[in-house]
């Protein structure tokens, strides 16, 4: 279905029991004042995002962490994803706080796109049109270089 008669819809989600939340709110609203469909899903473990994403029929999963839990918890969505045979048909992205040379093993898991602090409304909606609309995800690691 072309993206002109299907809005973007986009999930976002703290991953665990990440307590900070002002990123993941601040991405949502940005993305719904872009004119993309937004579900907060608010805190959840990996296996529940990968359903949530599936029963909202999502083009891109967005995962917010600043907890630490990144590497450990990513590679568990990635892995559920995987099992759900989503992995290659959403665009999943990996924002927030993490140390820069962890993009490597982000990238490896399969994040499409990487966004750390001072990413842009601009890099993020337009990262998530592109590579929406192009059906082909591509990698980024917006601000972690």
């Amino acid at each position: 279905m072309a993206i002109d008669s299907k809005r973007i819809r986009v999930l976002i989600a703290k991953i665990g029991l990440d307590v900070h939340w002002r990123g993941a709110a601040v991405v949502a609203s940005m993305l719904r004042d872009e004119g993309m469909d937004v579900i907060y899903v608010g805190n959840c473990f990996p296996k529940e995002i990968i359903e949530a994403a599936i029963q909202e029929d999502v083009n891109v999963v967005g995962i917010s962490t600043l907890g630490g839990g990144h590497l450990a918890l990513g590679r568990e969505l990635m892995e559920e994803a995987g099992k759900a045979g989503i992995k290659r048909q959403k665009v999943f992205l990996i924002g927030g706080v993490f140390p820069p040379g962890d993009c490597a093993g982000l990238r490896a898991m399969g994040f499409n796109g990487i966004f750390g602090p001072g990413a842009t409304s601009e890099q993020i909606s337009g990262f998530i049109r592109n590579t929406v609309e192009n059906q082909k995800p591509k990698r980024t690691d917006q601000n972690h270089r």
